[in-house]
């Protein structure tokens, strides 16, 4: 009975990407049975020269450290995360710097809008969840804090709930620049998120910790 000596196809090689630790996985299972029916049937007039024998020996070799890399990087990363949570703990009750949506309660929200370089006018843009247009607010072109009252464009005050806030600077008649606006908020979880880890903020305000700019006391 004759068999290949060249155990693995371009088919059968490990595939790159997302699924490679199954495919190298599978690749290592069907070598092994490739090689011992190839074994227990060559011909022992004509047995394997023994340079193939060696090269699929080192191939065998090689695929089997692949696997038990693979496995063991998965392992590292899986207890890394869980690491950066732990840590993450200790942020709970901070307030984090970010420029996601803002939560309003009624009370004023200190914002660190940064207008344009080249901008002669900037405008605070409040938009609702659905992205409509609520109000309009000039800024200080020198940036800096900036007390949001939570108005809209008549002066009433907003509702309770979640906003979109982003700083449109202007040159004479073209916008030149929108930017989203930072703001402080209380973090009240930390959750992992796949192969990241989340913090929610106040008002279920979601993000992810890379995108934190600082940390304060609440």
């Amino acid at each position: 009975m004759d068999i290949t000596t060249n155990p693995l196809s371009a088919a059968q090689r490990p595939a790159q990407g997302g699924n490679a630790p199954a495919a190298i996985t599978s690749d290592f299972t069907t070598f092994l049975k490739m090689l011992t029916t190839q074994l227990q049937n060559q011909d022992p007039l004509n047995p394997l020269d023994s340079t193939d024998f060696a090269l699929q020996l080192a191939t065998f070799s090689g695929v089997e450290q692949q696997v038990q890399t693979n496995s063991l990087i998965t392992g590292l990363s899986s207890q890394l995360g869980f690491m950066n949570l732990a840590q993450l703990s200790g942020w709970i009750g901070k307030e984090a710097r970010t420029t996601a949506d803002v939560h309003f309660d009624g009370s004023p929200v200190t914002l660190f809008p940064e207008p344009a370089a080249a901008a002669d006018q900037a405008v605070l843009v409040i938009r609702d969840m659905a992205g409509s247009v609520l109000a309009r607010e000039t800024l200080p072109l020198s940036g800096g804090a900036y007390q949001w009252l939570g108005a809209d464009a008549t002066g009433s005050p907003l509702p309770k709930g979640r906003y979109s806030l982003t700083v449109e600077s202007s040159r004479g008649d073209a916008v030149i620049a929108t930017d989203p606006v930072a703001s402080f908020a209380p973090i009240e979880e930390a959750r992992r998120d796949g192969n990241s880890v989340l913090l929610i903020l106040k008002g279920g305000v979601e993000v992810a910790e890379k995108d934190v700019l600082a940390l304060r006391d609440g």
